[in-house]
């Protein structure tokens, strides 16, 4: 694949020709080196060295994202260097990489061995010209999980942050699936790469899939292009986040990129590019406009970004303002014409330059705007590109006679030359023919259920509710495409009507709009969405929910009622409350209105509140902003109360399709009556779309009384629901019962012959009962069985709380589910050791277990309980006391987990593991009364690692050897020491010498030297 291989030991500070002189650099400073001249010719020496320490002396200091994202900056736009030469002063721009690929050093490295806090061995490293870019984390099939492999990695960054510095994404697997990621990306955002083309995709999780990613992804040239062109750091107000683009992203941009130089020399149809609402088609949109503005084709082009709507124009140009470094240069807001046609006669080449579609629209009188520039080497950009904002149509005035041309025209008398793309979130069939004659043919589609099956977005549910109203013929005929066009476009956009037209349209709107704002209904409406949205709520452990009303008084009147039966969600200020009106208006509205109206700072203020999840702003009421280019994750729920239809209704419906955390779909709860609507637009899209889209609410019950059933079956015997339906005491007592059933599980009607298998059905069954029961939350059926499945995430939670590698294994869809709120608190609260006495079991203090401890066991039928509970206390305990010693940790770790497998294997019953297992816990008690101090303990075991070494030696001399250790690395210990070779140096020659000294056996003093600079850099801290 174009990578050289070296085994962690050849790049080791203790190698024959070291390449790092100590553990804790994670820089190979002498291939770097080379990288600079092979790269740099032209550069001396003093000025190679002032690059190389720009990437070796960290900047940020224990602010990892912001330093790779310095890093990032000199890896893409080269590093600044001045010298001095024949007494002149010379400036250049070092480059640190080859983009062409030629002249490249790749090195793929396995088990790399590094020391910050502590030591680590990263799996796969692979490393450009020196630098550490990728970390490749592998867990074994059987019993690895990809959760499991990015807890590793997080480790990693905690503890050895400086393996970090340089990178571009890091890769996790089990050996099937296989993810990736940025350094501050959560599990959720970690993306599947199913296409090694661009065009043939591969089912996750068939065993192509980790094939896939490493031809498909690890290939030099796509990295290449993914750290060039394709990485972003945005920040919000709460520190830089990394964005890197998924597959759909980084090969729509490729195609994009040849359509585009294609269209220049033909007829400026560049195409269009499907990508659905939520799968990052802003990103993408930057993406490419920076690739673009890097294509020397191109000329150093001017991208004109074109949105129909003002919020949506800041939303976006926010967007590519915080990616300002894709494009070198700021991006800018035309105000009007003029303004617009200043902006490109000012600059020949270059420039991010924003404009809605209305400025496009002649002065009343005239024809047109004329030409703005003729250059071939502007590209526009045309958002929500639909047919209302985008057609050529002529249409003539009976009255006046005067012809109106669609934007569209307008645009290409103004920029003739220019090269046009069009961005939806919706196919061409829906949003209409004209698209195509402006735009082209579809460049790339990316539909909804493959967002849905890649995991960028999530499925969409629908619930029909009460309050509904039927609409009269004559009101009916609002709803159609001249309605959308007209009324809407009117009040938001500023297209103009004569008085005649606008008279009989608020007619009608007003009949309308009075039916279903009266207020008997509006009470109905709101009572049913508080009592909804409560139960959302708390199976969803919080998140956000939008109500879209018809107009803005009703928006109001919503509000109004709101507050009364919540008045703690009210508040005055921007920075308070729990609900909000997000709407347009101006101050000769009603007074009612105005404190609802806002100034676009206060609004971005909401807009962050929103986006926040843990902010307890949770419901927003809207009229039409927020419906198109807005992003909030967290939101789950949107109750309609307006109608809508085509692709309005799809843009809207599709702000509840992110993906956030153990969100496993939103839901569209309708009280208007938008299911007709809602099917004819999805009569659009293709039969596997329209199985994530618009879900009857009815089949997600049914999921959850399936999923229920298979639990009651599964706990058949077990009489919980008296337990369920009783006090708090008696579900207490009934929790060890059903643990201890949990784990003995037959498995397909047998017992198993591994005893995690049991486990493995019960945690299986409970992740499908939540994930059905979150989706169905809010229905009555939901509602019945709440505490039913609150008893069974509780069994969930207790057997977690016990397992060692609970802080580490456990899914993102079961991680902190708040479902165990469902039950009473003094359940929810039980900690490992209360069921334990509630099993009729004092605690099992570590310190005195004992045969009495045992014999009470004996008769206990909760054994399996006990295994569970003592393994964390161990766990636990070997953490505690293992904290600064590597050896003695993996050895009691093995002992423990060799325990383990012969009762999970059934070689040993529960009560003979439960008596080793006191027996490696007295061992714990019995190790530090060695007289040693605990550095002094973990350098004898550095050197009792090796069983030939304690044979040969025996333990009294390993002792006096690690005293003198401590000794000879204090003395020769400096800040900062490991980085000095010479102290290095030394201080394995000191060590060489006491080994030596003492009769060390000259055949593994060469490991043990390694051993105890390892566990010296460990401690560093206490040493220096």
């Amino acid at each position: 694949m174009g990578f050289a291989y070296l085994h962690g030991a050849d790049v080791s500070p203790e190698a024959d020709d070291p390449v790092r002189q100590s553990y804790h650099d994670t820089l190979l400073l002498p291939r770097l080196d080379a990288a600079i001249r092979r790269l740099n010719p032209a550069l001396p020496s003093e000025a190679v060295q002032t690059v190389l320490n720009r990437v070796r002396d960290t900047e940020f200091a224990g602010d990892l994202i912001s330093e790779n994202r310095r890093i990032h900056a000199l890896l893409v736009g080269g590093v600044p260097v001045t010298w001095f030469e024949g007494g002149e002063e010379r400036n250049a721009i070092a480059r640190l990489v080859d983009w062409e690929n030629g002249a490249n050093d790749w090195l793929a490295v396995n088990q790399f061995e590094v020391v910050g806090q502590t030591a680590r061995r990263p799996d796969i490293v692979i490393f450009l010209n020196g630098m550490p870019i990728i970390v490749i984390e592998l867990k074994g099939t059987e019993t690895g999980t990809l959760k499991g492999a990015y807890n590793q990695i997080e480790t990693y960054k905690a503890q050895v942050p400086a393996l970090f510095r340089t990178n571009a994404f890091t890769v996790i697997s089990e050996g099937v699936t296989a993810r990736y990621g940025s350094i501050s990306a959560n599990l959720d955002r970690f993306m599947r790469w199913r296409t090694v083309d661009g065009e043939n995709l591969v089912e996750d999780g068939t065993d192509l899939a980790l094939q896939t990613l490493i031809h498909g992804l690890l290939a030099p040239g796509t990295i290449l292009e993914l750290v060039r062109y394709c990485m972003v750091y945005e920040d919000e107000g709460k520190g830089p986040i990394k964005k890197i683009a998924g597959y759909h992203q980084f090969h729509a941009v490729r195609k994009a990129v040849s359509a585009v130089l294609r269209a220049r020399h033909l007829d400026g149809r560049g195409g269009v590019m499907w990508h659905t609402q939520g799968s990052g088609k802003s990103l993408l949109m930057a993406f490419l406009a920076g690739r673009l503005m890097r294509n020397p084709e191109l000329e150093n082009p001017t991208i004109v970004v074109i949105t129909d709507r003002n919020d949506l124009d800041n939303q976006l140009y926010a967007t590519f303002s915080r990616c300002d470094a894709l494009f070198g240069e700021t991006p800018e807001q035309a105000e009007d014409v003029p303004d617009l046609r200043r902006k490109l006669d000012q600059r020949k080449v270059g420039g991010v330059i924003f404009a809605t579609m209305q400025k496009f629209r002649p002065p009343k009188g005239e024809t047109g705007i004329g030409e703005l520039s003729d250059r071939s080497n502007v590209i526009v950009f045309a958002d929500e590109a639909h047919r209302s904002q985008y057609g050529f149509e002529a249409k003539v005035n009976a009255k006046t006679g005067e012809t109106r041309y669609g934007f569209a025209h307008h645009l290409r008398q103004a920029l003739p030359n220019a090269v046009h793309v069009g961005f939806t979130g919706t196919p061409i069939s829906l949003v209409g023919a004209d698209t195509q004659a402006v735009f082209g043919n579809y460049i790339d589609i990316y539909d909804i259920a493959q967002a849905v099956e890649d995991g960028a977005t999530v499925p969409i549910y629908y619930e029909g509710r009460v309050a509904k109203i039927s609409l009269g013929e004559e009101a009916g005929d609002l709803l159609d495409a001249e309605y959308e066009e007209i009324l809407e476009d009117a009040e938001d956009a500023g297209a103009e009507l004569d008085d005649e037209t606008r008279k009989a349209m608020t007619r009608k709107w007003a009949r309308v709009e009075a039916l279903v704002g009266a207020g008997p209904r509006l009470d109905k409406v709101v009572e049913d969405i508080l009592r909804h949205f409560g139960a959302r709520l708390e199976a969803m452990d919080g998140g956000k929910g939008m109500i879209v009303c018809m107009s803005r008084r009703i928006c109001v009147e919503v509000y109004n009622r709101i507050v009364a039966a919540r008045p703690d969600w009210h508040s005055d200020e921007d920075g308070a409350g729990g609900v909000k009106v997000i709407m347009t208006g101006a101050a000769q509205d009603p007074a009612e209105f105005q404190p609802h109206i806002r100034s676009k700072a206060r609004l971005e203020t909401l807009r962050t509140r929103y986006r926040d999840p843990s902010d307890p702003f949770k419901l927003v009421i809207v009229r039409d902003m927020w419906l198109t280019g807005f992003d909030a994750p967290c939101m789950h729920t949107m109750y309609t109360d307006k109608p809508m239809k085509g692709h309005g209704l799809m843009q809207a419906i599709t702000r509840i399709n992110r993906v956030f955390g153990a969100k496993p779909a939103g839901l569209v709860v309708d009280y208007i009556g938008l299911a007709a609507d809602l099917k004819a637009a999805l009569n659009h899209y293709s039969n596997a779309d329209r199985k994530q889209t618009g879900i009857d609410q009815g089949e997600a019950v049914h999921a959850l009384l399936t999923q229920l059933d298979i639990m009651r079956v599964m706990f058949h015997g077990v009489d919980y629901m008296a337990a369920v339906r009783g006090t708090p005491q008696d579900r207490i007592k009934m929790l060890p019962i059903a643990i201890e059933h949990a784990l003995n599980l037959k498995v397909d009607g047998e017992v198993p012959k591994d005893r995690t298998e049991s486990k493995k059905r019960f945690m299986k069954g409970v992740a499908g009962l939540v994930k059905a029961f979150r989706i169905a939350s809010g229905t009555l059926e939901a509602e019945e069985v709440k505490d039913e499945v609150g008893f069974f995430t509780a069994v969930q939670a207790a057997i977690r709380k016990m397992d060692a590698g609970s802080g580490s294994g456990r899914s993102v869809d079961e991680a902190d589910l708040a479902i165990s709120q469902l039950l009473n608190r003094s359940v929810t609260s039980t900690e490992v050791v209360d069921i334990l006495k509630a099993a009729g079991m004092d605690r099992p203090d570590i310190s005195v277990l004992s045969e009495d401890f045992l014999l009470g066991l004996k008769n206990n039928p909760h054994k399996s309980l006990a295994v569970e509970a003592l393994k964390k206390l161990l766990n636990g305990e070997i953490r505690t006391r293992t904290r600064t010693n590597n050896a003695k940790k993996e050895a009691f770790s093995k002992r423990l987990a060799e325990a383990l497998a012969r009762y999970h294997n059934r070689s040993v019953d529960a009560l003979q593991v439960i008596q080793e297992m006191i027996a490696i816990a007295k061992a714990l008690q019995e190790e530090p009364e060695d007289g040693l101090s605990p550095e002094e303990v973990a350098f004898y075991d550095a050197l009792a690692s090796n069983a030939s070494a304690v044979e040969l030696m025996g333990n009294e001399e390993l002792r006096v050897i690690a005293t003198e250790l401590v000794l000879t690395v204090r003395q020769n210990a400096r800040v900062d020491w490991w980085r000095r070779d010479d102290v290095r140096k030394k201080m394995r020659v000191s060590i060489r010498r006491i080994l030596r000294k003492h009769g060390f056996p000259p055949d593994l003093q060469s490991d043990a030297i390694k051993k105890v600079v390892q566990q010296a850099e460990v401690l560093a801290r206490e040493f220096s």
